[in-house]
């Protein structure tokens, strides 16, 4: 709203700082953060009166995590509220990839919603059938996904290569609903200890944050080689309300937490670091980025089917983060651990930029 209004006084005066997107990523992210800390305290509030025992623990986890019992969920609203109002207050309003990246966090926020409700009044941890969630998710990033070809090429650019693409033609709005999907439920399958998604999230949405301005900026991405996605410069701001809104939920979500994000938020999240990665034609350098979801993810696969093949157990316990929790490492280990992990990842996948 902020930029039109920019525009029609013609950039003069103070109102030249919002032409520039870097400017606008940082209040976004400082709007997100202030509106998410103001709102945090009333929310929860609101969220402990109106589910009474809060999110249902699992009885055949970790026995550790019983003492969480009465802790309220759907958290995840607190960040998709502070991120859509500080992008509706700074983004360009004209920017289909905006609008596609914010269909799919809304979109995904409704399901995951939707699957904490049901655990919350049924008190069960089981939610939504997996067949309903998948459908759901598929028809959001479905939509996103054609919203956002739209304005791309169909190619799926090779990180380390200049110019190295692999053409999908039609088979891409399969590949990026197929990217979007999957980055939001590893996403929801990593959020299972206080603190553990969010930071995460926070560290690969500043990395695409970085990136999305670069691949947005004619002369940055000739001169690192990667593919110019015109428009692609507004998902920094994008990125800086997930950043903000995440670091707001930090606050509250430290251990020991005060809420749970739910799937609400963690579907929400992931879904959208998906869809950023897919407008921004770095879909490979997500899962270098993301490595930590990736890995969860690829600890439930590999343990659910050896588990069928064999009858045994490749990790005490998935997804990966109960393994270590079984091992003895205390749950704050766990996070700050993993969180490290996170970084390197963020480094290695900003470090793909330039080596090619």
């Amino acid at each position: 709203m902020l930029y039109l209004i920019a525009e029609w006084m013609g950039f003069e005066g103070v109102f030249n700082l919002v032409r520039y997107q870097t400017f606008r990523a940082g209040a976004t992210l400082m709007t997100a953060l202030v509106i998410g800390l103001i709102i945090g305290p009333r929310f929860i509030n609101m969220l402990r009166v109106r589910q009474g025992k809060g999110q249902p623990i699992r009885a055949d986890g970790p026995q550790s995590h019983q003492k969480k019992v009465g802790t309220p969920t759907m958290g995840g609203l607190m960040i998709l509220i502070s991120l859509c109002l500080s992008l509706m207050l700074w983004m360009d309003l004209r920017n289909p990839f905006v609008w596609a990246c914010l269909a799919v966090t809304v979109g995904f926020g409704v399901i995951g919603f939707l699957d904490d409700y049901d655990k919350v009044t049924k008190r069960h941890h089981a939610g939504l059938s997996g067949k309903v969630r998948l459908l759901g998710e598929f028809i959001v990033a479905g939509i996103a996904a054609y919203i956002i070809v739209s304005q791309i090429n169909t190619n799926v650019y090779l990180p380390f290569f200049s110019g190295r693409s692999i053409p999908l033609g039609p088979a891409y709005y399969v590949f990026a609903a197929v990217v979007i999907v999957g980055f939001g439920n590893a996403v929801n399958l990593t959020d299972g200890l206080d603190g553990l998604a969010t930071m995460p999230v926070i560290i690969a949405a500043g990395t695409f944050a970085i990136i999305a301005y670069l691949v947005g900026r004619t002369d940055y991405s000739e001169y690192l080689g990667i593919p110019y996605v015109a428009g692609a410069g507004e998902l920094a701001i994008f990125c800086a309300a997930i950043m903000g809104g995440g670091l707001a939920f930090l606050w509250f979500n430290a251990p020991p937490a005060a809420v749970f994000m739910g799937d609400t938020g963690s579907l929400a999240l992931g879904g959208a670091l998906g869809a950023i990665a897919v407008a921004s034609h770095h879909e490979i350098v997500l899962l270098i980025v993301g490595g930590l979801f990736v890995a969860e993810t690829a600890s439930v696969i590999i343990q659910v089917f050896w588990f069928k093949r064999t009858g045994k157990r490749v990790f005490r316990m998935a997804p990966i983060h109960h393994h270590f929790e079984q091992k003895g490492w205390a749950e704050s280990t766990v996070v700050i651990r993993f969180w490290i992990v996170s970084i390197i990842l963020a480094m290695a996948g900003l470090a793909t930029l330039k080596l090619r």
